[in-house]
């Protein structure tokens, strides 16, 4: 009887050691990366010119798509007056100036169009500046992770310690 609660009691000492080694706690923290964005005046700035040069290129794809419109307005009211050849040129030249105004739409506001390459070349820089100093406090305050609370970006930084992806290509290398 002796012999089992000295077992006991040293299983739950082995127990409580090792629990306590290795439940090191991991230091989490969330930022709200909008808000420290909106609170930078320079970004202010950036997402103030880009929302102009946006607005200035939709005002002039509307103006093209009117332009197209009373090109096929008066096409319909002179359809019945044309000859074939006629109808078919005019035909065309709709088509082909609203595949040019697509053509133009795509180029402004595209995944690889000037509005994200101008976003790229004025906010990144700012985003860059943040994540740094992001990066920065958590190795200062010695968090682990921190997350953003917006969701955006997930998370923003890790303690690289905490990677396990070789640990995980070498076993599946195995």
């Amino acid at each position: 009887m002796k012999a089992t609660f000295c077992r006991k009691i040293l299983a739950v000492l082995v127990f409580a050691i090792l629990a306590f080694g290795t439940a090191q706690a991991q230091r989490i923290a969330y930022v709200d990366v909008n808000r420290i964005l909106e609170s930078v005046n320079e970004y202010k700035t950036a997402q103030a010119e880009l929302d102009r040069v946006s607005s200035k290129w939709r005002q002039d794809i509307a103006q093209e798509y009117d332009k197209i419109k009373g090109m096929y307005n008066r096409y319909q009211a002179e359809q019945v007056l044309l000859s074939d050849e006629v109808r078919k040129q005019r035909e065309e030249e709709i088509m082909n100036k609203e595949k040019e105004v697509r053509d133009q739409q795509r180029q402004k506001f595209g995944p690889d169009g000037e509005l994200f390459k101008m976003r790229q070349e004025l906010v990144r820089p700012i985003q860059d500046k943040i994540y740094a100093a992001i990066e920065d406090y958590a190795k200062e305050r010695g968090f682990d992770f921190i997350f953003d609370k917006a969701g955006n970006a997930g998370m923003i930084f890790s303690n690289p310690s905490y990677d396990k992806t070789d640990d995980i290509l070498a076993k599946i290398r195995r």
